[in-house]
């Protein structure tokens, strides 16, 4: 199997850590973010790996080389100019040639990778994501919403809702709202809906691929962290380090 961890950010929410290394590699319990990542996708029989990569690269290339010491197979590209979450694609276009896992390298999880998967396959699946319920929001950010139907099959996405759209989305029964976690899959030829240069799958992709695609969301009680902000880095740090959370 294989997947791509999407490493390109600058991390500039997480100053001053990311002042002198690039977001995929601020420590949890002396281990960079993207090694947990990594590791999972292991676990689950993923040994082909793509990382983008664009603020401090060398330093990422430095720790995880070619992956060998992790048991995988790891190759990067360079964006002088971010490509966006679904443009990052366009540098590994001959590299996905089956099924395959995009993961947001700012994730801290033990998703089981293999029962997505089997659940993809069942459904019979063109782009399956895994969604979750948001514990914790934040003043400043409006997080969109993945709206699912009795069958788990999306039928509708929005990011960064309008205020009408806020207004809508509250009428919308609670157990049919998830939030978008940034762990996909995907069949390969979601590349012929994927232009050159700048795009992102939340916002450019999936609300088009919905219209006539089977897109399906995937539930499951695991732990899940996005620490692209520093108060959850710290949440999930605290949580890994005290051991109350522990990872394989």
């Amino acid at each position: 199997m294989k997947a791509i961890i999407l490493c390109a950010g600058k991390g500039e929410r997480m100053r001053p850590l990311t002042k002198d290394i690039p977001k995929p590699l601020i420590p949890i319990d002396n281990k960079p973010v993207l090694e947990y990542a990594i590791k999972n996708c292991k676990k689950h029989g993923i040994n082909e790996i793509a990382i983008n990569t664009s603020y401090l690269p060398e330093k990422i290339k430095e720790y995880f080389g070619t992956g060998e010491k992790f048991g995988v197979k790891i190759r990067y590209s360079f964006e002088d100019e971010l490509l966006g979450t679904s443009g990052a694609l366009n540098n590994f276009r001959d590299f996905f040639n089956e099924t395959f896992f995009i993961i947001y390298g700012d994730n801290i999880t033990n998703l089981d990778l293999k029962k997505m998967l089997e659940f993809h396959k069942k459904k019979e699946s063109y782009a399956t994501l895994f969604i979750y319920k948001e514990k914790l929001l934040d003043e400043k950010t409006t997080p969109g919403a993945i709206v699912i139907d009795e069958d788990k099959r999306v039928i509708q996405m929005i990011e960064n809702p309008t205020e009408n759209e806020k207004k809508e989305l509250e009428k919308i029964p609670y157990e049919r709202k998830f939030i978008n976690a940034g762990v996909y899959i995907l069949e390969p030829e979601i590349l012929k809906n994927i232009p050159e240069g700048f795009s992102d799958f939340a916002k450019d992709i999936f609300p088009k691929l919905i219209k006539n695609q089977k897109v399906y969301g995937y539930i499951e009680e695991c732990y899940f962290k996005e620490v692209g902000q520093m108060h959850r880095y710290l949440i999930a740090k605290k949580d890994i380090e005290s051991e109350k959370i522990k990872l394989d």
